[in-house]
């Protein structure tokens, strides 16, 4: 099985900035290969919503409420995904998740999640 892990999240000031990761793993000995990824974010009673995405040659598409704010990128050789968060409005506190369509030696092609990482943006 994949695992997604998420990490970055916490409690910052309105205008600052936060940097999100998302790192792809594995059983020792099996491969995998990443294909698409993405962030998404949920808040309380609401449906999750895509935040960006990026393909395996980085071409990227983001959501217009972060666009200009948000950066999505991904280091193909470290499995590991990014989002940098600048301009941090009250509005974008929620969880976030990565997203990933990933081929795996065992399973074939699936969409795996992470577990999600707690963004707040309050004073």
């Amino acid at each position: 099985q994949v695992q997604l892990v998420e990490s970055g999240g916490g409690l910052v000031q309105p205008g600052g900035s936060l940097r999100l990761s998302c790192a792809a793993s594995a059983a020792s000995g099996s491969r995998f290969i990443i294909h698409s990824m993405g962030w998404y974010r949920q808040t309380p009673g609401k449906q999750r919503e895509l935040v960006a995405t990026i393909t395996s040659t980085r071409s990227t598409n983001y959501a217009d409420s972060v666009k200009g704010r948000f950066t999505i990128s991904r280091d193909n050789a470290k499995n590991t995904m990014y989002l940098q968060m600048d301009g941090l409005k009250p509005e974008d506190t929620a969880v976030y998740y990565c997203n990933a369509n990933i081929w795996y030696s065992a399973s074939g092609n699936s969409d795996y999640w992470g577990q999600g990482t707690q963004v707040t943006v309050s004073t």
